[in-house]
């Protein structure tokens, strides 16, 4: 029985033995890559810790029953397994191996710090990554927190997240085996992850990597935004950079050990993680190990002062799945931002600065802007594409981009400055791309046309979209999603109004007119997903936005700070006979479709609510 190797006897093919993380850093190190030194706790001892505790037989008890489709079952059942393995006591034997494979990590008998990785046996695979779903500690010292973390990293091999990707990858119940690999910790200055292709168009003339300041947790956890880079492989150039602001970093703490966040003065958050050759740098080893491998790579980095290391790589699993079209990469690039929303539409530009302003924008122009809120929607809808200054991925020009399937890009910067209202360009929503003059290769219909097929993520996360449209009902449903986790009533509301203000639709008695309108949409929207749940969250204009309606000056006040004013739950109780018709319309929906459900927006108190 192995119970420890040495990372330079390893080699890909002893996978079996190590997991996929284990082998994959042998591998690297035999290929001259630098790696830092290491050894991998194997999957024998793995078999051999269940063995002796006895705990093995009333795991496979537990989970032949398991329902895995059951959140409530799948958790408890994951915390009641995780919690035995964690308790049982490691076996001398294994102990005594484990301390010694440490002890000869270190180079003059001191208790050196580590790395503690998982390495299972289907992790880093071709097909199934498993990426981020087993336990790794940082910044670990001596004998005893070595074990307690590899105990750990055994236990994350019975997550309710592993159990749940295991079952629907059809990943066979024999391969849960977790080898760890223990690794001199880098005390990396400057970290973050590479991908030897575009992951976002398949491109595999491209290397992408996203860095931060100190530890790489921070960018591969999602805690701050990363620095951006894009290098072409036939030359190193880097073709586009976004160096972002970088709140905070995860250093060693000297005293206490472990992880301490550390705040950056403002100076160091905007400034860029790396220098162009240190980019270029990172861009020559990811293609080193991608020729080394034969397959695009997803690594891992570190520096730590000069030293530059390899901490961990992967096949990218997505990288034989087609990309999406693009348009032809035509026409001069005028403005570069984030895509936000995917789809290419070419018009006239219509620079506005405010809301105010919306009564300008022509159907089928390119509304650019500052930024855009709730106030912009009526607008918004006429537009072809939406570029905006400022925002990202999750801001409203984003968002609502989405539900109108409008090419989108956002935090753009200069788009109010460099774009002329009447110059005519195409807005690449997913390149994040605008470009002088039209692209005739793709029209805006083609570009709303639904996916022909969409291969659905695995995950314990219930995937819900956000949809105000209707008409697009059919088309987001045919997509591998469990609902619409927010039908947002604004979109609806204000077709069935036709630009009236609803007191004003009361006094001239349409008040039925006005319900049936808006249950059909409702209808349409809960028979596409049915019986997927379609959450309808009511009426929630402002008053600013109501005074624009007819008749609105009538009826709506004026308010310093609309967002926080008379509106949503709190309009509800001072005029029910408003929310009275939403309710009517919804209950006639509800008699048909059981799984519409309603919101209530901005509830304040509990006694409004």
């Amino acid at each position: 029985m192995r119970v420890v190797c040495p990372i330079d006897e390893v080699t890909r093919a002893d996978a079996p033995l190590v997991g996929g993380k284990g082998a994959n850093l042998g591998e690297m190190r035999r290929a001259g890559l630098p790696v830092p030194e290491a050894f991998v706790i194997t999957v024998e001892a793995f078999r051999a810790f269940f063995r002796e505790t006895r705990i093995e037989e009333e795991i496979d008890r537990r989970l032949r029953a398991l329902p895995v489709d059951d959140p409530a079952a799948l958790q408890a059942t994951s915390e009641s397994i995780q919690s035995a393995i964690r308790k049982a006591a490691v076996p001398e034997d294994l102990r005594r191996a484990i301390a010694d494979a440490y002890r000869r990590l270190a180079k003059e008998n001191e208790a050196p710090l580590v790395a503690v990785r998982s390495s299972a046996t289907v992790e880093d695979a071709a097909q199934s990554s498993f990426a981020g779903m087993f336990r790794s500690h940082l910044n670990v010292r001596g004998v005893d927190a070595l074990l307690r973390a590899v105990q750990d990293c055994w236990a994350s091999g019975f997550s309710a997240r592993v159990l749940f990707y295991r079952a629907k990858r059809k990943v066979a119940s024999t391969d849960r085996l977790v080898a760890v690999v223990v690794q001199r910790m880098v005390q990396a200055d400057r970290s973050g992850v590479m991908f030897t292709l575009d992951p976002s168009t398949n491109d595999r003339d491209r290397v992408v990597i996203e860095s931060a300041w100190g530890l790489g947790e921070t960018v591969v956890g999602g805690q701050v935004e990363p620095d951006h880079f894009v290098v072409r492989k036939s030359d190193l150039r880097i073709v586009d950079q976004r160096i972002a602001e970088k709140a905070f970093e995860l250093r060693l703490d000297p005293e206490r050990g472990g992880n301490v966040r550390l705040e950056l003065p403002p100076e160091r958050r905007s400034a860029p993680s790396l220098s162009a050759d240190e980019v270029r740098a990172v861009a020559e080893l990811g293609i080193r190990a991608e020729k080394h491998y034969g397959v695009p790579q997803d690594l891992e980095f570190a520096l730590e002062g000069e030293a530059l290391y390899l901490v961990q790589t992967r096949p990218v699993t997505t990288a034989d799945v087609a990309a999406p079209a693009e348009a032809a990469a035509e026409g001069e690039v005028l403005l570069r931002g984030i895509g936000a929303s995917p789809g290419v539409a070419s018009g006239r530009v219509r620079v506005l600065r405010t809301p105010d302003e919306g009564r300008a924008l022509e159907p089928g122009e390119i509304l650019v802007a500052p930024m855009t809120t709730p106030d912009w929607v009526p607008y918004m809808r006429r537009a072809a594409a939406i570029v905006t200054d400022s925002g990202g991925s999750t801001s409203h020009a984003a968002i609502v981009s989405r539900e109108l399937g409008l090419p989108c890009i956002v935090g753009a910067r200069t788009a109010t400055t460099t774009l002329r209202s009447g110059q005519r360009v195409t807005v690449d929503g997913r390149a994040g791309v605008v470009r002088a003059g039209e692209v005739r290769a793709r029209t805006e219909s083609a570009s709303r046309a639904a996916p022909a097929v969409v291969q659905a993520p695995v995950t314990a996360t219930r995937l819900y979209v956000n949809l105000g449209e209707p008409s697009r009902a059919e088309e987001v449903a045919a997509l591998p999603v469990d609902g619409v986790g927010l039908f947002r009533a604004e979109f609806l509301i204000l077709e069935a109004l036709g630009g009236v203000h609803p007191r004003l639709l009361l006094e001239r008695g349409e008040e039925a007119r006005f319900v049936d309108r808006l249950a059909e949409g409702v209808a349409r929207m809960a028979a596409a997903f049915h019986p997927r749940p379609v959450v309808y969250r009511s009426m929630d204009f402002r008053t600013n936005e109501f005074r624009g309606l007819e008749g609105g000056e009538r009826f709506e006040p004026r308010e310093e700070n609309p967002m926080i004013g008379y509106r949503g739950c709190y309009r509800y109780v001072r005029e029910p006979d408003l929310f009275r018709l939403e309710l009517e319309a919804l209950r006639a929906v509800r008699a048909q479709h059981d799984n519409l459900h309603l919101m209530i927006p901005f509830v304040r108190t509990a006694s409004e609510f």
